[in-house]
């Protein structure tokens, strides 16, 4: 009996760090309704605004730059921003631009034509 109840914790140890392995492995990807509750405030200035996009948006792309670390989580971002796109219109320019003029980095340009499974 004592090699079981040394044995027992060693297997409680084993399945415990697989079980961590396949969490941590995992690409936790964003979805697209968080994209578009983030960029919601911006949907009027990409349609028809000009100048610079309203402390609202920024604040709003800011919090998606910081959602989307990783390539999964950007190319997500990019494939619902694509989609949103083709409905709501947006002006290219301002779309293209909105991360720039928010000061932050999506790594991928917002466009209709954007290929999404390139970006890293």
């Amino acid at each position: 009996m004592k090699a079981s109840t040394k044995v027992a914790p060693l297997i409680s140890i084993m399945i415990g760090s697989i079980f961590l392995l396949f969490i941590s492995s995992s690409d936790a990807v964003i979805t697209c309704s968080t994209v578009i509750q983030d960029l919601a405030p911006c949907v009027s200035y990409l349609r028809s605004g000009s100048g610079m996009p309203p402390p609202a948006c920024c604040s709003g792309a800011k919090a998606l730059a910081t959602t989307a670390s990783t390539t999964a989580d950007r190319q997500a971002a990019c494939k619902c921003l694509k989609s949103a796109s083709q409905s709501l219109n947006p002006n290219p320019g301002l779309a293209k631009s909105l991360p720039g003029n928010c000061g932050i980095s999506l790594g991928f340009t917002i466009s209709s034509s954007v290929d999404c499974t390139k970006i890293n």
